[in-house]
């Protein structure tokens, strides 16, 4: 099935990739079970922070949402000219729609409406894009996913099948906070797997885009200041967040020696993170706060 019409595939296609290519490695099981399964907001770690700009860079490996990214007019969100702006955005973002009210999703949702009115395609575009469109919204949504349950598993290792199902149970909110239809989103985890690897096949990078994306790997819209001492770290875990089937189309260098220091870090990570206490490593509640906060004060969200 197409990913994006629901039609099959037309004949000679890009045979679809396997999950082990769209994919990152999680090397260990998941530690003993815990009193209550696994949840979404589990994953509001601070260590999820260093998966932000591959996350987006997977994003914009859509044509649509490349291009709507490269041309869009809303120069205050624009990640390579306000980069902490749009970490705050998007954190925002995953807090509300992870474990926000009714009414807190709503007004989250009226606030990205307002930038996502100015992002469409210009007549005659090579790629006619629409921030409204719900099967790209569904895209980015997925990638959020993606994103937070690959940071959650490094962290914690790698779940079984019945921890993924509940892990996975609440992420249909990380679309429908935007306006992705709740019918849209695969309902089993296995479903979001078919989904996941189909919808890959639409991954296609323009030149221009592939400037971007290497701007954003190289992590150019950090000060030289930061970059100097932690750019070859973030450089790293960036290109380590990334899967085998995006490295390969981004152009990404990687090695086995590569992949054996990322796991070896993450374990390490995983380690020291369990004898933090939960509110020095779980940001969601900061994070809920602080949009609260804003909505009372009726600051902007975004």
């Amino acid at each position: 099935m197409n990913a994006r019409t629901g039609a099959a595939s037309e004949p000679g296609a890009r045979q679809r990739p396997t999950t082990a290519q769209t994919r990152i490695a999680i090397p260990v099981a998941h530690r003993p079970p815990r009193k209550r399964p696994p949840r979404l907001a589990d994953a509001l770690d601070f260590w999820s922070f260093s998966g932000a700009a591959p996350n987006v860079a997977m994003q914009m490996a859509w044509p649509e949402v490349g291009r709507g990214v490269v041309e869009s007019p809303v120069e205050s969100g624009a990640l390579m000219k306000h980069p902490w702006k749009r970490l705050r955005t998007t954190t925002s973002y995953l807090a509300v729609a992870i474990l926000g009210t009714d009414d807190e999703k709503k007004a989250m949702r009226d606030a990205v409406n307002v930038a996502h009115r100015q992002v469409r395609s210009k007549p005659g575009a090579k790629v006619k894009y629409n921030a409204f469109d719900r099967d790209v919204q569904m895209w980015v949504a997925a990638c959020l996913f993606v994103g937070l349950e690959d940071s959650y598993q490094l962290l914690n290792g790698r779940m079984n099948a019945e921890q993924a199902e509940s892990f996975y149970l609440s992420a249909p909110t990380l679309g429908t906070t935007l306006q992705m239809r709740e019918d849209m989103w695969p309902k089993t985890r296995a479903e979001f797997d078919e989904y996941w690897n189909e919808a890959c096949l639409r991954v296609d990078i323009d030149d221009e885009v592939r400037a971007y994306l290497d701007d954003l790997l190289h992590l150019r819209m950090i000060h030289w200041s930061l970059r100097l001492p932690f750019g070859g770290l973030l450089r790293f875990l960036t290109a380590g967040y990334l899967a085998p089937y995006f490295r390969e189309r981004m152009g990404v260098e990687w090695t086995a020696s590569d992949q054996r220091r990322f796991e070896h870090l993450f374990l390490f990570v995983g380690f020291v993170n369990r004898f933090l206490p939960r509110f020095a490593r779980n940001t969601g509640a900061v994070q809920i706060g602080y949009v609260r906060s804003r909505i009372r004060r009726r600051r902007p969200l975004v």
